[in-house]
């Protein structure tokens, strides 16, 4: 399923426990441009984060490589509580440094590509309010708000679903 794409020189593959640092740190990069106050110092630990999420045996994270440099990330499993037909993307990032290249459009193509070969019907997310460029992406991608999960007015996280199985979203 993933491996050599389109593009000479990049791959897309599961990303080894050992590349939590640079994991960790895309992660930052890309968290930094939809925070408008900065990224909030809430005390994460967020290389404890990826590298346990790098470990799960009930999740996958996906990354996509391009001259032996990490420059996407996806992480997802089947969220607590939730049916084994519905898969929650947790994380999803690219390098800012490499917006524009395709790169979240082959990775995400991944994911679903992923999903469908593990039997799941629904995907969710959450994104956050301000992240306006993530949300258009995710709109190109055949996302729409949640119909189960509106949005609050104090809400920080917009819910989105997407219907894997092709059929329609919020099912």
């Amino acid at each position: 399923m993933i491996g050599e794409s389109p593009t000479p020189g990049r791959v897309i593959r599961t990303a080894l426990p050992a590349e939590a640092e640079a994991v960790t740190a895309l992660h930052a990069r890309a968290r930094a441009t939809y925070y408008p106050d900065g990224v909030p110092q809430d005390g994460t630990d967020w290389l404890g984060v990826w590298r346990t999420a790098l470990a799960r045996p009930d999740g996958q994270v996906l990354c996509v490589v391009e001259q032996g440099r990490i420059v996407g990330l996806a992480s997802f499993r089947v969220p607590e509580g939730a049916g084994a037909d519905t898969v929650k993307l947790f994380q999803f990032h690219v390098d800012p440094a490499h917006w524009r290249a395709g790169i979240g459009t082959a990775l995400h193509a991944a994911c679903v590509e992923q999903w469908r070969a593990d039997g799941r019907r629904t995907a969710v997310l959450d994104v956050h309010v301000d992240n306006r460029r993530a949300q258009a992406f995710y709109a190109r991608q055949g996302w729409c708000p949640d119909p189960r999960d509106p949005l609050a007015e104090d809400a920080h996280h917009l819910s989105l679903c997407f219907p894997v199985d092709g059929g329609a979203a919020g099912e």
